[in-house]
This record gives structure tokens, sequence and C-alpha cells, in this order.
């Protein structure tokens, strides 16, 4: 009896399972397949070549590498401190530390500065001439006529009459060991910590005119104390034996 089903070509294939060991099994599927609905796998399967680097570098390589050429050439320009030539300093100063600082917070970097370089010559108990510029304007006149310019950044140290330079350069002559040899021939302080009359200020109030910057003539009129500053401040005496009275 003839069963159509059994004669279908197609009903005969899907009924009858291939042999593991038939040919049509192990055949694999050739490189080019292609079908509609995995279209793309033939193109993400595929190596894509290395990306190439471009002609010029990138703004953060460039960034990158001036910013390490700045700081390799500033470490070199540290390393080479060397004490500038021989200035003209106010007398009686020729033989001394003297430092221009300022002792208001208004910068803080600036003052932060003054306080680190007062506190490394303090360590090596020798007479320090410190010159408040924030108390005494005629300092800074001073330290500006003296360097020759205009505007003159704090703190500035001099040291037997030699320009040492400011913050970065007592810093690095201090770890090289050259701010000692440039200081022990100076003579040494005789204050064995805060003086005692001025409390570390190295100001005090005119004993004049009690700080008031104006002193009464025999001609009934007031005119300005030459002892003081505009401040009605005077230097220290217990600080400053050696120096006059008059700061101006």
């Amino acid at each position: 009896m003839w069963t159509p089903w059994l004669n279908s070509p197609r009903r005969h294939r899907n009924s009858l399972p291939s042999s593991p060991s038939s040919p049509s099994h192990s055949r694999t599927l050739p490189v080019n397949f292609s079908c509609s609905s995995f279209k793309d796998i033939q193109s993400l399967i595929q190596e894509k070549p290395e990306p190439t680097l471009p002609k010029s570098p990138s703004l953060f390589r460039r960034v990158l590498i001036s910013t390490t050429f700045l700081r390799a050439l500033g470490a070199a320009s540290r390393t080479t401190v060397t004490p500038s030539s021989k200035v003209t300093l106010p007398p009686g100063l020729e033989n001394r530390v003297v430092i221009y600082y300022t002792s208001l917070r208004v910068v803080r970097r600036t003052f932060d500065d003054c306080r680190a370089v007062r506190a490394i010559l303090r360590c090596f108990h020798v007479a320090v001439d410190e010159r408040d510029v924030s108390i005494d304007d005629n300092f800074r006149e001073e330290l500006n006529g003296i360097l020759n310019r205009k505007s003159v950044t704090l703190p500035r140290v001099f040291i037997g009459g030699v320009y040492i330079g400011g913050v970065d350069d007592v810093k690095q002559l201090h770890e090289n060991g050259e701010l000692n040899s440039l200081i022990e021939r100076l003579p040494k302080s005789n204050q064995n910590g805060c003086c005692d009359c001025c409390g570390g200020f190295r100001f005090v109030v005119c004993d004049e005119c009690n700080g008031s910057h104006k002193v009464f003539t025999e001609k009934n009129v007031f005119k300005s104390c030459l002892s003081c500053n505009a401040n009605g401040l005077i230097r220290c005496p217990a600080c400053f034996f050696i120096l006059p009275r008059n700061t101006r």
C-alpha cells in the first residue's frame, strides 16, 4: 500500500536523523557564509587594523610635556643658587643679617614665606636685623632703593652686605649647607630667646610722644616726632642696641 507521507522528500529528510559519521555532519560552513538574518556577523569577526597614532600629539600630551619641562627647568634654576653681588645697605648693616619681611596676614603665602625664612635665620643664633615693612613704610622704600625696583616681593635677605634673595634661595642654600658658611663668620646674637622688652615684635611705643607721633613744642604747636615712625613706634632698644633710635 502506498503511503504518501513516506514518499514525500521533505517529510523523509526531516524525519530521518543523520548519522554522526555521515559526511554531511562534519561539513563546516564556508568562510564566506552569509545569511540575510546574520548579515553583520562576517564584518564583526573580521580583524580590524590597529588605529594609527596621529601625526601631531594630543592636547593633553602637549600640556603634560610642557609642564614636565617647566618643572625640570625650575628645579635646575633652584639648584644653581649663588649669592648676588654686594649692594649698598644702610650704615651699620654690612656685617649683619638683614631680612625685609611683613607680619601682616593679608596674603597668606607671603606671610608663610616670611615666617619660614625668619625661623631658618634664627636657628643660627646670629644678630638678625628684622625690618617689618608693614610696621614702618620707610623700610619698603629703603628696600626698593637698595634693589632699584619699584615693587619687591617679600621676604628679602642680605647676609654680610651680600644680597641672597627670597624664600626659595634661602631654603636652597640652607639645604645645601651653604647658608651656614655665609653666616658663621658673623657675630653671634646675645638674645637667648624671645626679647623681654618687645616680645619679639622688634618695635616698642615711642617714649617721647607716647605713640602719637606728635610732640608739643615751646611755641604751643604740635609737630611730628622725629624719634619714631608714622605709627609712633621705635626699634626695640634691647634687640637693636647698636642702631640709632631714628629708623628713618
